[in-house]
């Protein structure tokens, strides 16, 4: 089964090819591709996306700073969902993100899918600007690239949905990426990528913005891209409006995280599982 759209017959050379825009892209590195994947395989994918809101063992997100639902793993997955995401986790695709991103570390998926899958935001929904988790909860590898497949077809710019791009100062947004159908965004994660869909979903109440998330992760990376030790999302405030987002409570998992190394918190986590 090939995914890719017939366009593209060498992805790794592909990678190559767009290294140069993608190291280059403002406020960060990042690059947006449209027909990326098989139209008529990705209009299967999406005639099996579920209605969230109506599955169990679904993390329904409600507070001010995000407003989404996110299926667990592969619960929900149809088999064309599932040979899509084994393909994004397969070696041609990293190789073909390891060219892209010019990453010098080895890059490796996640098959347990650790909050990427299945994304839905319904009307009203939103994700305030924000910079993502930075370790594995498993296997404490550093997460390095976000790649997103979004599912959307006949789209209008008044119903909002925008992915939107922001500078390290939060002075503004950069690019702002309509969720289109067959359009995949792709940038690299560190503690200053701050991004996000920020405004209120406007949709018509029949529709909702969906969409494929995948991680991508290393063993150590630069330490330019650190401002803290592992943390969880941090959301930020854009300019001029301070009560953009809210802070989340410290909790003992957190703190835990961030002062106990990574060897001995696989040892606990381990312990406590028996």
């Amino acid at each position: 089964m090939n995914f890719l759209n017939a366009r593209i017959t060498d992805l790794k050379q592909l990678g190559k090819d767009k290294h140069q825009e993608y190291i280059n892209a403002q406020p960060f590195p990042n690059i947006v591709i449209d027909d990326f994947f098989n139209e008529e395989l990705l209009t299967q994918v999406l005639d099996d996306f579920p209605d969230l809101s109506k599955k169990q063992d679904v993390i329904h997100y409600d507070n001010h700073n995000e407003k989404k639902l996110a299926a667990k793993g592969e619960a929900y997955f149809s088999d064309n969902t599932k040979a899509l995401i084994h393909y994004l986790n397969s070696q041609p695709v990293l190789e073909f993100l390891q060219e892209l991103t010019g990453i010098k570390e080895t890059l490796l998926p996640d098959p347990y899918l650790i909050g990427g899958g299945y994304h839905e935001i319904k009307p009203g929904g939103l994700l305030k600007v924000h910079a993502d988790f930075n370790k594995h909860e498993l296997t404490m590898l550093d997460r390095r690239i976000n790649l997103l497949v979004y599912l959307n077809k006949d789209w209008e710019e008044s119903y909002g949905g925008h992915f939107e791009l922001w500078d390290r100062e939060m002075t503004k947004s950069h690019k702002k990426v309509l969720p289109l159908f067959n359009r995949i965004a792709i940038f690299s994660t560190t503690d200053f990528s701050y991004h996000g869909h920020p405004d209120a979903l406007n949709c018509p109440p029949d529709r909702s913005r969906k969409s494929i998330a995948l991680y991508y992760y290393s063993n150590g990376r630069p330490k330019s891209e650190l401002s803290v030790k592992a943390h969880s999302t941090l959301f930020v405030n854009r300019a001029g409006i301070s009560d953009d987002t809210t802070k989340e409570p410290v909790t003992l998992k957190t703190v835990a995280v961030d002062l106990i190394p990574p060897v001995l918190l696989r040892l606990i986590k381990k312990v406590v599982k028996r």
